[in-house]
């Protein structure tokens, strides 16, 4: 048994050895590295910002390739804005700084001695290939009988093209994915709440709208406890509640956050040269309109989503894991109406690949016995 688990890892860490180096080599500096830089850059820097645009896009400029650099100038006209306005480009910070989490493990490769560029991929570089030995471990766990099926099903999902995608991008995503992998593992295993928490204000730090995720499954868990088991209210799942929203308030109040209105303007209406000449207004309707122009789009991720849910409905009566799979199936929607790009499935792919994770679980509980164990 050992011999052939061995095999059956040799082969992964080939593959995931593979694919990082893919990921590396196929690595993209876009129009979003100059903001997680210039967030890294301004702890360095804090009472310099003309310094901080300078060295962000020099930095750039020795690293990315002429035609990479270029589209990171003039992709729209709010970046050709931001190259030659110092003060135009420190208003738009705030959008990547409350990314503390991430920016905080980007700063710790900067001073290591990586360059500030470098600093930045290879974060997600290295989150990737710890994602991939996450899901390996997950999948061998749930069919601890079947050698082949951890390394070809955890490949399968680091090979899909939206994960590399992450790696390859200037983005926290795959950062993030290696705490939510974590999250659901602890779910799985029944962990103490206190764990799932901690893993919960990491993904708050990476990304402060996961706020959302987190109140999510803190209510699931609160009816869910209160409904089948003691009839009494979970005090401490309440005071979780209260401190992961302060954590979050805490972020948008320090770094002057400007709002969901302003992002969803910018991001997907009219990218604000300065933020502070223009005020982020729009309608309802047109919100509304917009949102189900991109819903059309989403037919990918929605079908994949609704056979993943029916699946884990159908192979499991555990009411605790139904509830689980729809914790994750609706947060995909919640992620749509905030940030309906759909055309960037990076955004909705992490909360698939947990859905999927329940659906093994399902499986894995039906027809071979579950076998989790503990991260060592």
């Amino acid at each position: 048994m050992k011999l052939k688990w061995g095999l059956s890892f040799l082969f992964f860490i080939l593959g995931v050895s593979f694919l990082t180096y893919s990921c590396y080599q196929n690595r993209v500096y876009d129009w979003d590295m100059p903001g997680y830089l210039g967030s890294v850059y301004a702890w360095e820097f804090p009472n310099d910002a003309k310094k901080v645009q300078e060295k962000v896009y020099s930095d750039i400029q020795k690293e990315a390739s002429k035609t990479e650099f270029n589209d990171i100038l003039h992709y729209n006209h709010a970046n050709e804005v931001f190259y030659t306005d110092y003060k135009a480009f420190g208003e738009q910070l705030p959008y990547y700084q409350i990314k503390v989490g991430y920016n905080a493990a980007v700063y710790v490769l900067y001073k290591i001695g990586f360059t500030g560029p470098h600093s930045v991929l290879l974060t997600n570089i290295f989150s990737y290939f710890i994602a991939g030995l996450l899901l390996f471990y997950l999948v061998k766990f749930l069919f601890p009988e079947n050698y082949f099926m951890a390394p070809l099903i955890s490949l399968f999902i680091l090979w899909f093209p939206p994960v590399r995608s992450m790696a390859e991008n200037p983005t926290p995503d795959t950062f993030l994915f290696v705490f939510t992998l974590l999250f659901t593992i602890s779910v799985l295993q029944k962990r103490k709440s206190i764990v799932q928490f901690l893993i919960l204000v990491c993904c708050v730090l990476i990304r402060p709208d996961y706020i959302l995720f987190a109140a999510t499954y803190l209510f699931a868990v609160f009816a869910f406890k209160y409904f089948t088991e003691s009839k009494k209210l979970e005090y401490s799942l309440i005071i979780q509640g209260f401190l992961l929203a302060v954590v979050y308030v805490a972020i948008i109040k320090y770094y002057n956050y400007p709002g969901w209105k302003d992002l969803f303007y910018d991001s997907f209406f009219y990218r604000r040269p300065i933020i502070s000449a223009e005020k982020a207004d729009f309608t309802f309707k047109r919100y509304f309109d917009f949102l189900i122009f991109k819903l059309v789009n989403f037919k990918k991720i929605s079908l994949a989503s609704l056979i993943l849910l029916g699946g884990t409905f159908y192979f499991s009566k555990e009411n605790w894991i139904r509830i689980l799979a729809a914790l994750f199936f609706i947060n995909i929607y919640i992620k749509f109406i905030f940030f309906p790009d759909s055309a960037n499935l990076r955004f909705f792919i992490g909360f698939v690949i947990l859905l999927f994770i329940v659906f093994l679980y399902a499986i894995s509980k039906k027809y071979n016995g579950l076998q989790l164990g503990k991260i060592a």
